[in-house]
Parts: structure tokens; C-alpha cells; sequence
């Protein structure tokens, strides 16, 4: 790390003990949304972190985003979600794909802190399955009239603007465009309901938004009509990068306490730690956090670099959120009938720990996804990009390996394999040439529709 982020996570971290921690099973207990301690974070700049300057935002890069990430949730996960929701899903969504002049009205405000952004994509029908999302929106005029409902991440106290996703409701699947649209809960007649009994994160606000005949003005809409899929992904990737650094956060905090609780707790004559069982749990967190961390910073480092990192933010939010849940069900049981107290607080984070699990991709997404880059059914950049490195290296050594698959399938329009014969042993021509290698292996057509 460089003497400016470790500044950086120093500089959270003192804010987390000082602020966020004194309070944090307090608020939970109530759950109540500390909004003075959202100020302090905007003070920090933290609500603007990757933003450039020129819009309001802090300009720092990714590896400091997820230092501050890691120590956020280290004290509260619903302050880590804020950030998460804000930056990635939409502030950084907007830096990408709203006109000048929407910057201004927005994500300037946005990124010093004077406006909390929401984002709404989830429906009752549509989760992993973002295509078959019902809440339309038609053109009537200038206007867009939205009918449907979203979830929708801290929305009792939500200070405009908020986006959310819809498609247009009447051109056949094939067909079908979303749009992203931006409104402001002020001026805009729809309902909004929180949504109560929660397993976890209780210091956060979630709630369901319902739209019946809601008009919101063309000039709101985000990108291009068509377009909504595309800008929902891209703000997936960054809210993924900002979840999986979180789960770090958990991870080290639960680790934290655990050995500190170890060396005091006696039974038998000799601290706890003394017993292999529990080094056994405390070594199971140390590679957790370990291995979470270098994936989260593998990430980080190609999105400094300006690389796509759809796949690599993927495992890394896969892992870490995995082994934050793993970590946390460890603390409860090295901490005994305490973990199990709310008094402790161990038990917070096991609670919260749950949801990361099933937001912005379940595990078992992640997992496909991860499985279609091996096996070359997904590209890394989009249907025109290259594969991935593993299954390379698969492919080159099908001449000598039984079983493995001599030539790599190119994804069709549907990102369903096809192709023709490879040509070249050379990476670049496997990469570029399409090949029907797996369905002459396996005597049929290789067929399927690719899931987010």
C-alpha cells in the first residue's frame, strides 16, 4: 500500500472506533439508521470516494475504497451497504453513463454528501433472473409512465435521487429493452413501505417502492432506451468490489475478537487458545481473511488499471462473503453462550453476514458464472471479449491430456457455444477463431442461455 492509503484506512479506521463502534449494538438493537454518522462519513468524503474531484468526489482509487469498505463494515454493515448502494451501484453508474448536465444534478451532489442515492432493481419475480423484472415504463409525451414495484436499499431515508430499472412493456423477449430512470421521492407520487423483520442488518433501511401511473420526465432517463441492462451490470460490478471488501471487514473483526477472547478465557487451568479446536477456528478465519483480501485487492488493481474485472470481482465477492458468514459462525462458537448474547456483538455480525450471501448475486450465480468462464461458455469483456486464462490453458493441453477439450466454444448471440474447427494452437487464435470442439466431443449441440 502506498503512505496516502494507509492513511486512508487509518484515518477510517480511528472514525469506526470512535464513531460507529461505541454505538453499533445499540443502534441494532433499535434499529435505527445513525444518519450522524453518515455525516461524518460524507465529511470524510467517503460518499464520494472514487469520484473525480471535478464532480464533488474525494478522486481516490479502489484500494482505498475497499480499505475504507473493510473498516466500515469492521464497525456496522449497514454503513457499508450505504456505500455500496451509493457509490457503486449508482453514483459510479451515473459517472459512466449520464449526461453532463445529469452529473451535475446528481452525482456532484451525490459525492460530497448532500444527497443520499438509492437503487432499485430487485422484484417480488424477478431477482438472478434481472430480464424478467415486470415494472414498465411507457413513453407517453415528455413523461415516462412507470407501473410496477422495486426494492429499494435504505429508502425511509432516502434524500433523492433515487434510480431504478424498468422495461418497456410491450415488445415481445426478444425484443424487450430496460431503461434506468432517475426521480426524486419529493415531487413524485408513489408509496413506499419498509421492509420490517429483517434477519439482519437492522441499523439499515430497506423497503418496496410501488409505482401506479408514476410520471417521471424523459429527461431523467439514464443512458439510452435498451440500454438498462447493460448500466444494471456495470453498477453490479462496482457494488459486488464494495461488498466483497466489506466481508474482509467482518471477516477481520470476528477474528479480532475471537483471538482477543481466546488468551482471556480460561477453562481448565489455561486460556482457551491453548486448545487445538479452537486454533483450528481461528486458523480456518486467518485464511479466510487472508484469501478474501487478495482477491478483493486483485480486483481493485485492475479496476485502477482501468481493466474490466467483471469475473474477478465476481469470485472475490463469491469468497469473501462466504467466508464471512464461515468466520462469524466460528466467533459464536469460540465466544460460547457470549457469541450467542447480543450484549458481545458477535452475534451482529452473523446476522448481517447472511444477506451478502443473496444480494448482488447468490453464491450459486457466482458459481455458474465462475464455472462458464473455466469452461469458455462466457467471455471476460462481453460476447466480443477474450476467455478465460483456465480454460486456455485446457485447451492447450488437450493433445496431451485424455479427456480435455481440443478447441474452445465461441459464444453465439445468446452466449450459447457454436462454432467451427480451431485453426491455431496460438492463444490469440483460439481467442478469435470459433470453434465446435465440445459438441463434437460430446455428439450434440451445445446449448443454453447465459444467466447474469
Amino acid at each position: 500500500m502506498t503512505d496516502e492509503q494507509r492513511l486512508i484506512q487509518d484515518t477510517v479506521r480511528t472514525f469506526v472506533n470512535e464513531r460507529v463502534l461505541p454505538h453499533a449494538i445499540e443502534n441494532d438493537i433499535a434499529h435505527r439508521l445513525d444518519m450522524s454518522a453518515i455525516e461524518g462519513m460524507a465529511e470524510l468524503g467517503l460518499l464520494g470516494i472514487v469520484i473525480p474531484e471535478e464532480y464533488g468526489g474525494a478522486g481516490l482509487d479502489f484500494v482505498a475504497e475497499a480499505l475504507s469498505c473493510e473498516e466500515i463494515e469492521r464497525g456496522e454493515a449497514a454503513f457499508r451497504t450505504l456505500i455500496s448502494v451509493h457509490v457503486g451501484l449508482n453514483s459510479l453508474a451515473l459517472l459512466r453513463y449520464a449526461t453532463e448536465e445529469q452529473k451535475q444534478r446528481w452525482l456532484a451532489p451525490q459525492a460530497r454528501g448532500e444527497k443520499i442515492a438509492c437503487f432499485g432493481l430487485t422484484e417480488p419475480a424477478a431477482g438472478s433472473d434481472v430480464a424478467a423484472m415486470k415494472t414498465t415504463a411507457r413513453r407517453s409525451g415528455d413523461v415516462y409512465v412507470l407501473n410496477g414495484s422495486e426494492e429499494l436499499d435504505l429508502v425511509r431515508h432516502c434524500r433523492r435521487p433515487r434510480s431504478w430499472f424498468s422495461r418497456r412493456p410491450i415488445p415481445p423477449p426478444s425484443t424487450r429493452a430496460s431503461r434506468r430512470s432517475c426521480s426524486s421521492r419529493a415531487c413524485r407520487a408513489f408509496t413506499a413501505a419498509d421492509t420490517e423483520h429483517k434477519l439482519g442488518v437492522w441499523a439499515g433501511s430497506t423497503g418496496e417502492l410501488f409505482f401506479e401511473n408514476v410520471e417521471v420526465p424523459a429527461e431523467n432517463l439514464i443512458g439510452e432506451e435498451g440500454q438498462g441492462f447493460e448500466i444494471a451490470m456495470y453498477g453490479l460490478d462496482q457494488g459486488r468490489f464494495t461488498v466483497a471488501a466489506g466481508a474482509c471487514g467482518v471477516i477481520r473483526a470476528c477474528l479480532e475478537r475471537s483471538v482477543e477472547y481466546a488468551r482471556e478465557r480460561e477453562t481448565f487451568g489455561q486460556p482457551i487458545g491453548k486448545y487445538q479446536f479452537v486454533q483450528d477456528m481461528i486458523a480456518e478465519m486467518v485464511v479466510g481473511y487472508e484469501t478474501s483480501k487478495l482477491l478483493v485487492m486483485q480486483a481493485a488493481w485492475m479496476k485502477n488499471e482501468g481493466k474490466r474485472n467483471t469475473r474477478e470481482t465476481s469470485l472475490a465477492k463469491w469468497h469473501a462473503t462466504e467466508s464471512a458468514f464461515r468466520a462469524a459462525h466460528l466467533a459464536i462458537q469460540v465466544h460460547g453462550a457470549y457469541g450467542y448474547s447480543a450484549e458481545y456483538g458477535i452475534e451482529r455480525y452473523f446476522r448481517n453476514a447472511r444477506a451478502p450471501i443473496i444480494y448482488e448475486g447468490t453464491t450459486q450465480i457466482h458459481k455458474l458464472m465462475q464455472a462458464e468462464h473455466a469452461l469458455g461458455y462466457r467471455r471476460l469483456n462481453g460476447r466480443d471479449g477474450e476467455v478465460s486464462p483456465l480454460c486456455l490453458v485446457g485447451a492447450g493441453a488437450g493433445a496431451s491430456s485424455p479427456g480435455a477439450p481440443t478447441s474452445l466454444p465461441a459464444p453465439d448471440q445468446t452466449g450459447a457455444p457454436t462454432g467451427g474447427p480451431e485453426t491455431s494452437a496460438s492463444a490469440s487464435a483460439r481467442i478469435n477463431r470459433t470453434s465446435n470442439g465440445i459438441a463434437a466431443r460430446t455428439g450434440r449441440p451445445q446449448t443454453g442461455q447465459r444467466i447474469w
